[in-house]
């Protein structure tokens, strides 16, 4: 793929690739609302169906247990159809487990919506694959951990916005019980808006869409022999399988911490449902900055120091992250607490994007494998940090153990060895004007 673009004007949507860019990040900002929407709501969820502890492990975890399989299709699934057409069908299918979370009345229809809506989650390899395949190398770094970053975002306005919602429902005259469900409603009407948008106003690459192309005779090099041999090819690779521990010590904490941040400082702290939702929630918005930061970082220390650097400062940023999370799970306040996860969130989403930065360089001919299960990592990630929780029936020690294991796990960076076609590649593309 070529005349990919060397240079991002966030203020521009000229071009297919800006175009592709702000849509993408737009798209998977209001998926990652719809994915997050339920967290805030949980303590009233948990009163009206009387939920168990183990129940809200079970709701926690299968929030982001569907994801790991649709991460790992939708990748080969872009090699094949192309993101465009891959992106407006999950905005599209998204839609309907919201509406049915929202009609729940019940344990087990709510924890099975809320196993479907996690499904939407898989937005963000879409959206990688989609930057990945319009930026050239010297600026691919920072499209996509901005193009995260901003779209990540979604996850932090739900637990701010939300509760502000609610609280708007019930001022109209709503119970509670009525206000939660309409509230679910929001992202699952915006989410249609956005994949008519998507189809009008994307294209699949620089070129133009993908069935167009290969019906030209034109060759796509990514998932050239098809999406499953593109999955086949990255699961080859021991870097992606690296990559997929990293991502899932950074974006798997980032999600389980979501996930339990309301009901942690609610229960443990005893503080008000704003504070939780407000913590919570800048926690999630550090994703403005805080990933394209490790993006374009990356992209710095590469200009410099070459693709090596990228795997010295994705190793940095978890281990501090570790550390950070250990900060965490001593704190003794709410303040305190908040500051930690201030500190521990910012390390956390530049790993993200500092992963990410990385997975473009790990297989050029399997990019939706490898997009694909690298994101699955973070969700397996999550999934077992929900397990760990689960298993050890104390959200304190469960946190301590999950920070050793993410500083443990920042070894898996340095065992990625870019090969040296990979190395040659970038050294050899002009610089990002």
């Amino acid at each position: 793929m070529t005349d990919k673009a060397t240079s991002i004007d966030l203020l521009s949507a000229r071009g297919p690739a800006m175009r592709a860019f702000h849509m993408a990040w737009l798209a998977f900002f209001v998926c990652f609302f719809a994915w997050f929407a339920c967290a805030p709501l949980m303590p009233l969820i948990k009163q009206e169906f009387k939920l168990t502890a183990d129940q809200v492990a079970n709701i926690n975890i299968a929030a982001v247990a569907i994801t790991i399989l649709v991460r790992v299709l939708v990748g080969p699934l872009c090699d094949r159809f192309g993101p465009r057409k891959v992106y407006v069908g999950l905005l599209l299918l998204g839609t309907l487990p919201l509406v049915g979370a929202a009609l729940s009345q019940s344990y087990l229809p709510f924890l099975l919506c809320r196993l479907a809506i996690g499904a939407v989650g898989a937005s963000f390899v879409i959206t990688q694959y989609h930057t990945s395949v319009m930026f050239a190398s010297k600026v691919v770094g920072a499209a996509n951990a901005t193009s995260a970053g901003f779209g990540n975002a979604g996850a932090g306005a739900a637990q701010l916005l939300v509760p502000v919602m609610l609280a708007a429902i019930v001022g109209w005259g709503a119970t509670s019980a009525v206000a939660w469900r309409l509230t679910l409603l929001v992202p699952a009407v915006a989410m249609p808006v956005i994949a008519f948008f998507y189809w009008r106003l994307t294209q699949d690459c620089p070129q133009g869409n993908f069935s167009e192309l290969r019906a030209q005779g034109v060759t796509i090099e990514s998932g050239k022999k098809g999406g499953w041999h593109s999955l086949a090819l990255a699961a080859r690779n021991y870097r992606v399988w690296m990559l997929f521990v990293t991502y899932g010590a950074c974006f798997g904490v980032e999600v389980f911490i979501h996930n339990i941040a309301a009901l942690y400082y609610v229960e443990h702290f005893h503080a008000t449902l704003a504070f939780a939702g407000v913590a919570a929630g800048c926690f999630g918005l550090l994703a403005i900055f805080a990933r394209p930061l490790g993006g374009i970082v990356s992209d710095w220390l590469s200009a410099r120091r070459g693709l090596s650097a990228r795997i010295a400062l994705l190793f940095f940023l978890i281990a501090a992250e570790g550390a950070g999370l250990l900060v965490f799970a001593h704190a003794n306040d709410a303040v305190g607490a908040f500051a930690a996860m201030l500190g521990f969130g910012l390390m956390t989403h530049m790993a993200c994007g500092a992963t990410y930065a990385i997975v473009p360089f790990v297989d050029r001919k399997a990019l939706g494998g490898v997009a694909g299960i690298v994101g699955a990592g973070g969700n397996t990630g999550a999934v077992a940090a929900g397990f760990l929780f689960k298993g050890m029936g104390d959200l304190h020690q469960a946190l301590v153990m999950l920070a050793v294991i993410v500083m443990l796990s920042a070894i898996c960076a340095l065992a990625v060895r870019l090969s040296t076609e990979a190395v040659a590649s970038d050294a050899a593309l002009p610089a990002a004007n």
